[in-house]
């Protein structure tokens, strides 16, 4: 599986990007779809995901609460981040995957990771 991550760029702090994973056939709906992003120097960190529990939920890393937003198209097959309120400390290159229906925050859980996509954020 292939998934194609989309959307980054350079936006200034306090603007918003909306990322895209795209994937292949009906992938989605029977995995957790996690964010993660990766900072220079840093490890790649969990930002956000979807899952199944009986019913599709979000679930979110703390510093991006409230900002960030997971959602998905089922009809696109695609799985959506919404970014807002970016600050500085967001800038990082940003990779979709794919983790257990259960869900997990845990990089080591997921694969089928995308080329990742570049978000900047000058302050």
């Amino acid at each position: 599986v292939q998934l194609q991550a989309s959307g980054g760029g350079l936006v200034q702090a306090g603007g918003s990007l909306r990322l895209s994973c795209a994937g292949s056939g009906r992938i989605f709906s029977s995995h957790t779809a996690g964010w993660f992003r990766q900072a220079p120097g840093k490890e790649r960190e969990f930002v956000g995901g979807i899952r199944w529990r009986g019913s599709y939920s979000t679930y979110y890393e703390d510093s991006v609460k409230g900002r960030f937003t997971v959602s998905r198209d089922d009809a696109k097959n695609t799985v959506y981040l919404q970014l807002n309120s970016l600050n500085p400390e967001d800038t990082a290159v940003y990779y979709c995957a794919l983790g257990p229906r259960w869900g997990s925050r845990q990089a080591r859980d997921f694969g089928s990771w995308g080329q990742g996509t570049l978000v900047t954020v000058s302050s």
